[in-house]
């Protein structure tokens, strides 16, 4: 045998690392790239007198500036992978629901007439809310104390009384 399976495993570990560091580094570079675009875009369109900003203006430009975020949470998504070694599904959940809202956004007019597109997109979204309340749900439910007294305003806290059992 050539490799044993701890060396093949590292291997293939650290070629996942470099291959993760890699995309990274284009996608920020892409992030940047397209965020002077945006803003270049942005300053053209702002010094010229006779755009105007409510109506498709406004929607290609919400449309660019969701792309750039969703590509920001693309390079989270990695980042998040390299430090801990794990794909974030929350991450990658909210960032889904970013793409389908901007998709929902930049609808041309006359996507009215697509049924389907519409039933699908909001059975989309849908699912994309469930699996994310899903996900969410362990971690809500562990951050609130299940018994005992409210913390005071502005941090300042009583200790409970021996004699509080923490109900009304």
């Amino acid at each position: 045998m050539l490799w044993d399976d701890q060396a093949f495993l590292r291997a293939i570990d650290r070629g996942e690392r470099l291959l993760a560091k890699g995309l990274s580094l284009i996608l920020a570079l892409v992030v940047v790239v397209a965020s002077f675009q945006l803003l270049q875009q942005v300053w053209s369109d702002f010094l010229n007198s006779e755009t105007t900003w409510l109506g498709d203006e406004l929607t290609r430009v919400l449309g660019d500036v969701l792309n750039v975020l969703i590509a920001l949470e693309v390079l989270q998504n990695l980042t998040a992978y390299l430090r801990r070694k794990v794909v974030q599904i929350e991450l990658v959940l909210v960032t889904a629901l970013t793409a389908v809202a901007r998709k929902v956004i930049v609808l041309p007019p006359g996507a009215e007439d697509k049924p389907l597109l519409l039933a699908g997109l909001g059975l989309v979204v849908l699912a994309l809310a469930a699996a994310y309340w899903l996900v969410r749900q362990p971690t809500v439910r562990s951050s609130f104390p299940q018994r005992g007294r409210a913390r005071g305003f502005l941090g300042r806290d009583r200790s409970p009384r021996p004699d509080d059992d923490g109900g009304d």
